[in-house]
């Protein structure tokens, strides 16, 4: 008897399960309940209490969170997509941004570069158009340009609606200047400069007669403002571009309500 009992002890000892870090998986499980043929336990209320609504509640919550974790780890197609062009373009505008501070490589370049966008700006342009509207003396000049006027206020309402809607920054942290700020051109989509700019060249090709050299000028000084904004690191590619779209449609706009020589003669009375 004595050898049998070392050896059991022996046993107990090699016996893995025994161990301090193990005793835990030769309890059983909580929800359930011994066999009625053991004899220690036959009968008899239960002392195990019931488990908390915080329990269940918690058990609930992880077995959500596999599923969770599932549709976070395998987005959709269109996400994937959206996001990966998202990255290119912050990433294609980053390197394109050559002037966006004094440590760019194009630094020293950086006051030419704004002074292009400062030709797309929208103060300039309405402060002009009225100028040469108070000073022009035919019927057909005054519809003309009260046109344009409409056009520009139209792109300064469209396009500061549209940043407060997004509020979208730029690519680099590059504060609005004073006439951003009088324009509410404040974010970065859509690019405001990039719609006017194409939005008037679109008006002045369709309303004046000019030679080829000139249209190819007004077409490359549209673009080159709409680059110019992406240059200084104020605007992406696709502020840029939406604002190219954004004004197309807009001159389409003013095209349809369109004023006649009339009306503009009643509202410069008025006026």
């Amino acid at each position: 008897m004595p050898a049998s009992q070392s050896r059991a002890r022996a046993r107990d000892r090699n016996n893995v399960l025994n161990r301090a870090e193990f005793l835990s998986l030769n309890q059983p499980p909580k929800g359930t309940q011994e066999p009625r043929s053991s004899g220690r336990k036959a009968s008899g209320p239960s002392t195990q209490p019931p488990p908390s609504s915080d329990g269940a509640r918690e058990r609930r919550q992880s077995q959500q969170l596999p599923e969770e974790d599932c549709m976070q780890l395998n987005p959709s197609f269109k996400g994937i997509a959206f996001n990966s062009l998202l990255a290119i373009d912050i990433c294609m505008s980053k390197r394109l941004g050559v002037c966006a501070g004094r440590a760019a490589s194009w630094a020293s370049a950086r006051s030419m570069v704004k002074l292009i966008g400062i030709t797309g700006h929208g103060i300039p342009w309405i402060g002009g158009t009225i100028l040469c509207l108070v000073r022009s003396s035919t019927l057909a000049g005054q519809e003309v340009l009260m046109n344009l006027l409409l056009a520009l206020l139209l792109d300064i309402m469209t396009v500061a609606g549209v940043q407060k809607l997004i509020k979208r920054r730029g690519p680099y942290e590059t504060s609005p200047g004073l006439l951003d700020y009088l324009t509410m051109d404040i974010y970065a989509f859509p690019a405001g400069h990039a719609s006017r700019a194409a939005m008037v060249s679109k008006f002045f090709l369709s309303h004046l007669v000019l030679a080829v050299p000139l249209r190819v000028l007004l077409v490359l000084w549209a673009f080159c403002v709409g680059l110019s904004r992406v240059m200084i690191g104020r605007h992406h590619i696709t502020d840029v571009i939406s604002g190219f779209i954004i004004g197309y449609f807009q001159f389409c706009l003013v095209e349809l309500v369109w004023m006649s020589s009339n009306t503009c003669q009643m509202l410069i009375s008025a006026w």
